[in-house]
């Protein structure tokens, strides 16, 4: 099989970028991604988007292909939710592989924060749940989160306090990036302090709504530097709305990780580095534990053990998450992959772990429905 090389990322800082359009975003990061793997344009003959429910353009790869002159071969973009991200690098590794384009440039941005007003990204947002029976009785993101929250509590014995201590760590992760958009410290009292946003998350345990954008560079030809390559990919979709969900222990995460694992040709124990997808607490331990990184209501525990840290056996989003680093749509989610691709190379400075050599990347849309895996490795 062909390989299919990560061989440039580009991230912005997240937070308030007054001013910028979805499209300024996008293509401040694919610049740097370009910058990264040392491409000009012309270099580019696939392109994949992310949707923006700043800009919810029809055409939004071709719109972008013409704001950043570009002319691909093959364009597409995705609305997969959170998953998006991931979606778009298992298909870029797909079309490199496949020698359908040698060189697919995935990015995704939004200016969520100062382009939105609160209503309207609520609305949006709120789409994800059943238009029969849970839009008109008033669901929210936070809300259809919070109720998987109850009932994972409820079945594991887990407690509010146990959730916190995700929210702490991705918090002292994001301290040590300067592109952060949350870096004063937290603790666990700060977050049960917070203000209660539909019980039993509080503010702190709910991401940021963020500015930003992510781009990474998929090539059937490794680059110059450490060869990072996409192993391999996963799927799962069990269910679409809360409603339809079976148990809140087992949403299809599982499945998607361990058919990236088989394809990977890799066992979860050779996994030592994690990017998991964190838009709540709740999510991040439902995801943890599923994956099989931690036992069942155990995160928590390996939380405060250290073994989510950088010196742990399994470090995790070292880049703060969504929880600290921010929020701004599918570029959030993608901003995991460029943290692990960037631990792999190498080139991840202050925040650089020794041995990163398996990357697991994980990412979910909607309300735990769609799941995505990539298993990342360095060769050499």
């Amino acid at each position: 099989m062909r390989a299919a090389h990560l061989i440039g990322v580009g991230l912005t800082p997240f937070g308030r970028h007054e001013g910028a359009s979805a499209l300024d975003l996008m293509a401040r990061a694919a610049q740097s991604a370009l910058d990264d793997a040392g491409l000009e344009r012309g270099q580019v003959d696939g392109l994949l988007c992310g949707y923006a429910t700043t800009l919810p353009h029809l055409m939004l790869a071709t719109l972008f292909a013409e704001r950043f002159a570009l002319q691909p071969r093959y364009a597409h973009s995705m609305q997969l939710g959170g998953a998006t991200g991931a979606a778009l690098l298992m298909l870029a590794g797909d079309l490199v592989r496949s020698g359908r384009c040698q060189r697919v440039l995935v990015v995704a941005g939004e200016n969520r924060l100062s382009g939105q007003h609160r209503d309207n990204a609520i609305q949006t947002l709120a789409q994800v749940g059943d238009a029969q029976t849970e839009v008109p009785n008033g669901g929210s993101v936070p809300a259809y989160y919070a109720l998987m929250a109850s009932r994972y509590l409820h079945e594991t014995g887990t407690t509010e306090a146990d959730l916190a201590e995700l929210a702490v760590l991705m918090r002292r992760h994001a301290g040590a990036h300067p592109g952060a958009q949350l870096r004063s410290p937290l603790t666990v009292a700060d977050v049960l302090a917070s203000k209660p946003i539909a019980t039993p998350l509080k503010l702190a345990d709910c991401c940021p709504i963020s500015d930003g954008a992510a781009a990474l560079l998929v090539s059937a030809q490794p680059g110059s530097g450490p060869r990072v390559v996409l192993r391999g990919a996963g799927q799962a979709h069990r269910h679409q709305h809360l409603s339809a969900m079976d148990s809140v222990l087992a949403c299809g995460a599982g499945e998607a990780a361990q058919r990236a694992l088989l394809e990977a040709g890799l066992r979860l124990e050779q996994i030592d580095h994690l990017a998991i997808y964190d838009s709540f607490t709740i999510t991040l331990a439902m995801l943890l534990e599923e994956i099989g990184f931690a036992a069942r209501g155990g995160s928590a525990a390996r939380a405060r053990a250290g073994d989510f840290g950088p010196q742990g056996a399994l470090p995790l989003n070292l880049h703060g998450g969504l929880l600290s680093y921010g929020h701004c749509g599918v570029a959030g989610g993608m901003a995991h992959a460029v943290e692990a691709v960037t631990q792999l190379a190498g080139r991840a400075g202050a925040r650089q772990v020794p041995r990163a050599q398996h990357a697991l990347v994980h990412a979910d849309g909607g309300v735990m429905s769609s799941h995505v895996s990539l298993v990342l490795l360095r060769e050499g």
